[in-house]
């Protein structure tokens, strides 16, 4: 059988069978004939191995031309992959079986790194920029420029490595030596276990590790690469220490003083040169080969590393801690999250699923939940690859947490014997009481922004001095007292004392610019999650942040010359975070006791009413809510109970204290005033929902130029004035402006209120109809499936967003022509919105309405002629005859008619939609 010949020679030449390149453009094609004539060798023997690694610089350089030809950007990476996969290919040709044996990892290795660099940049594609600004941008990062040169110098290891290993004349030696194993010959190891089999990407750190070694300083060499623990620290040790030739290389178990002592006893056994750690420290420091020390796990801080180091100016020592204070000894990065590409191929290795587009997909998803944390993704391979069910992992850890990155798998590829959580367990235990709490109480805020300046307000809460505090907050002060002097001082050296501690297992972080700690958000969950009873830490959290509002005096101590009570603070903290639930137990309670000591007249109370009529209306109770705002409407303004007849469907009635709402703020406070503008966006959406869009409009458009000139653009009643404006826009048929706003609303809410915020998801489910109001009914269909888990876990299958996801998921199966599960989803939603608002709301006859239309395309006539009949006779009666929504359930009904044989019906009905349509 013949194989293609190519050049013998360690540089690259042109294959023979393509022309040599003419000019520097030809390049990529040139590398593009020579990928393909190798991996057309490759399918004959004696190249097995080869074959899958030539298929991926092929694949890679293919990739590249999707970003457009000759970017010299990644010529140098694309002629270093070709020129290797030239190299190998002339060894294993030459030496046949011999060779092909010991490139096996060789060829493994490079397909990794290659297969992460054709994620980076195909993940180009689902990015929301013009095509060629993001190439422009994705080439110009600082992360893709360390990511080419930690693979280019991988690769030029690789190089070296088959130009001075395996020279024809030392293969057979090295391969028929007694002392052949898979480790490197040359390399003496004392109990160093070999990096995972799985391991993947973090190109950028051992590109760093290496060129710092690499430096010639007449100096020891230290790197210490520092974090949490299960960010792969050790495992990144270990694949330098595989890729690298050192003459010795001794592993130290550095998590205690007495397995220090061992591992360098061992050194000294091993070497003949004693029995004690002082014999290994004195023969590495007499020794002057290339040797290295890994001390591992070096995480207690109450261990002086230094007493354990060679004192000499030669030697090679990498150190992995979660403590960052052992950066000070030499070099050093920290270890975090990885890449997504990485991850992405990291977890679909360790569930053994191949890399389809579906694949990818299903996986991008579950390792942006996992924060791309390598720990957790490996035990979310392990689960999948045990369930072969990737597209229902996400479901389940939503649901189950704790206990999946809890469970350590049966079989495993690497020595790590710790699960994400029990890692991190490990190093809570080591930390003091208050060290411990201090943490636990941090896992009730957000994870990030968490100051020291939030606990020190707290411990100047103003208390009457004639009063003993009240029960619930003896615990809070009794916490925030052992960082106050006593003369009533805040102490910063004790908190950071505290801080420290924590620091020093890398369970919290600290930016020194902004001054602010951050909890990454597993360790958060974590924190949460493993509480025996959370009710305590909770409350007591609850108290010091309703401390933050300085001078606030009780209720119960009965001054109503000062604010009602703090936790009406708490109102808005719940509220404006979405936690409808939490604000209505705070504000129920306030109401009652403003009510007793205030009375119901009272301006406080009247606010508090207010708040938990607000609140009522978010959480679906809208009945509730309209019981108080008619109690407030006498005393004070029409306009929340406007706002109520709005949501209970009495548009008309909405219309007309809006316009004198309206009038009244505008004649009193001017057109600019916050109150003003808050009416007019009001009218807008009653204006809207009666059909009559170009007031709408007009009204939406100035309020969201005001509100962007005054508050600005990112303000929260900027984005809703924004996002209320967006489908005005599609109901007019600007629907590329609509999706412009929701594009802007959704990345400004991500960003200010976090993915999971009620806010957020109003804003995806809009940007979802959208793509389906253009015809992208996929796009809509995997953003609406998003939004529903999302709502559905943190609101409820009740509450109205949740009802609004079901709905317009429900609409684009219809579009999609899935008519099974579109109504699936339409039964429920009509059930929930009469239960919800009753039989009369507008929301709830268009769910009747949308079901009827799938009863319709099913062939079921008689269900949805009874429905039709339904909504046509409550739509002329609430909204009349005139209005979008009823000429359109007229129509509805024509062809229900036509389609049951019934012309008389169906002639009547045509005549009353024209008729209709000529007095418009």
């Amino acid at each position: 059988m013949s194989t293609t010949s190519l050049p013998t020679s360690g540089s690259p030449a042109p294959p023979t069978t393509g022309a040599p390149p003419k000019s520097k453009s030809d390049w990529l094609a040139t590398a593009i004939i020579t990928a393909k004539t190798i991996t057309a060798a490759a399918e004959c023997a004696p190249f097995p191995y080869i074959k899958g690694v030539s298929g991926t610089v092929l694949i890679l350089l293919e990739t590249v031309v999707t970003v457009k030809k000759n970017r010299e950007d990644l010529e140098d990476l694309c002629n270093s992959s070709t020129e290797i996969i030239t190299i190998l290919h002339d060894q294993i040709k030459s030496h046949r079986n011999t060779a092909a044996v010991k490139f096996k990892g060789l060829c493994e290795e490079l397909e990794s790194y290659l297969e992460a660099v054709i994620l980076a940049i195909r993940n180009l594609q689902d990015q929301s920029k013009g095509f060629r600004g993001r190439v422009k941008e994705f080439l110009k990062s600082s992360n893709l420029t360390d990511e080419i040169t930690g693979y280019q110098t991988q690769i030029q290891g690789l190089m070296a490595i088959v130009e001075t290993n395996f020279k024809v004349d030392e293969i057979h030696a090295i391969v028929t030596a007694p002392s052949f194993t898979v480790v490197k010959a040359v390399q003496n190891i004392n109990n160093c276990p070999p990096p995972s089999r799985i391991f993947q990407g973090r190109q950028a750190i051992l590109g760093k590790i290496h060129q710092s070694f690499d430096t010639d300083s007449g100096n020891q060499h230290i790197y210490v690469l520092y974090g949490l623990g299960g960010a792969g620290k050790t495992q990144i040790a270990l694949k330098f220490i595989e890729q690298s030739s050192f003459s010795d290389v001794f592993f130290v178990d550095t998590s205690k003083v007495e397995t220090i002592e061992t591992g360098l006893k061992s050194i000294a056994i091993s070497k003949s040169a004693g029995d004690s750690a002082q014999d290994a420290l004195r023969w590495l420091q007499s020794n002057h080969s290339k040797w290295l020390v890994f001390f591992d796990n070096a995480d207690d801080p109450k261990i002086n590393l230094n007493d354990f180091l060679p004192k000499c100016n030669h030697g090679n020592i990498i150190i992995t801690t979660r403590n960052p204070d052992l950066r000070n000894y030499g070099a050093h990065t920290p270890v975090s999250d990885m890449e997504e590409a990485d991850s992405i191929t990291l977890l679909l290795r360790r569930a053994n699923k191949k890399s389809s587009e579906e694949n990818l997909k299903l996986a991008r998803g579950i390792v942006k939940e996992l924060y791309y944390l390598p720990l957790a993704i490996i035990q979310a391979g392990a689960f999948i690859s045990k369930s072969e069910d990737l597209g229902g992992y996400l479901a389940l850890y939503h649901s189950n947490r704790a206990r999946l990155l809890s469970e350590k798998a049966a079989q495993s590829h690497d020595d790590y014997a710790q699960t994400v959580f029990t890692t991190w367990q490990i190093s809570f235990n080591h930390l003091s009481h208050l060290a411990a709490t201090l943490l636990q109480l941090c896992s009730f805020l957000h994870y990030t922004g968490i100051s020291e300046d939030m606990f020190c307000t707290a411990s100047k809460y103003d208390f009457p001095s004639w009063l003993p505090p009240r029960e619930e907050l003896q615990e809070p002060l009794e916490f925030l007292s052992h960082f106050v002097e006593p003369t009533g001082e805040w102490n910063s050296l004790k908190f950071l004392d505290i801080t420290n501690e924590i620091k020093a297992y890398s369970l919290i972080s600290f930016d020194a610019k902004t001054k602010l700690f951050s909890i990454h958000p597993l360790v958060h969950a974590w924190s949460r999650s493993t509480l025996p009873d959370e009710e305590p830490l909770q409350s007591c959290m609850s108290s010091v942040l309703g401390m933050l509002i300085p001078h606030i005096a009780l209720l119960e101590y009965g001054n109503p010359d000062r604010v009602a009570d703090f936790r009406k603070a708490f109102w808005q903290i719940y509220y404006y975070a979405g936690k409808f639930k939490d604000a209505q137990a705070i504000t129920e309670q306030v109401l009652k006791k403003s009510k007793f000591l205030l009375g119901d007249d009272h301006a406080n109370t009247l606010l508090v009413m207010g708040n938990l009529a607000r609140t009522y209306s978010e959480l679906g109770e809208f009945q509730k809510a309209m019981k108080l705002e008619v109690l407030v409407l006498e005393k004070r303004t029409k306009g929340n109970l406007a706002t109520t007849y709005h949501k209970l469907g009495k548009l008309q009635k909405a219309k007309k204290l809006e316009v004198l709402v309206l009038e009244k703020h505008g004649n009193i406070r001017g057109e600019d005033h916050p109150n003003t503008l808050l009416a007019m966006s009001n009218l807008a959406s009653t204006y809207f929902d009666l059909g009559e869009f170009q007031k709408a409009k007009k009204l939406e458009v100035l309020v969201l130029e005001k509100r962007t000139k005054v508050l600005g653009e990112e303000h929260p009643d900027t984005l809703l004035a924004m996002n209320n404006l967006a489908p005005t826009y599609s109901k007019l048929g600007e629907v590329q402006k609509a999706m412009e706003l929701q594009v802007q609303v959704l990345e400004k809410r991500t960003k200010l209120l976090g993915e999971d915020h009620p806010n957020t998801l109003l804003a995806m489910g809009n940007l979802a109809s959208t793509y389906s109001d253009l015809g992208e009914f996929q796009k809509a269909k995997k953003l609406k499936i998003l939004v529903l888990e999302k709502c559905t876990k943190l609101l409820g299958e009740d509450h109205p967003y949740t009802v609004l996801a079901m709905g317009n998921l429900a609409s684009t199966y219809s579009d999609l022509g899935e008519l099974e599960k579109t109504m699936e989803l339409e039964v429920p939603v009509l059930e929930k919105r009469r239960k919800l608002l009753g039989v009369d709301h507008p929301d709830t006859l268009r769910a009747m309405a949308n079901l009827a239309a799938t009863h319709y395309n099913l062939g079921d006539l008689n269900k949805a002629l009874g429905l039709e009949v339904e909504v046509l006779q409550k739509r002329r009666q609430l909204l009349g005859d005139k209005h979008p929504d009823t000429i359109l359930a007229m129509e509805d009904l024509v062809k229900t008619y036509q389609k049951l044989g019934k012309p008389e019906e169906m002639e009547e009905l045509e005549q009353l939609i024209e008729d209709t349509k000529k007095s418009l």
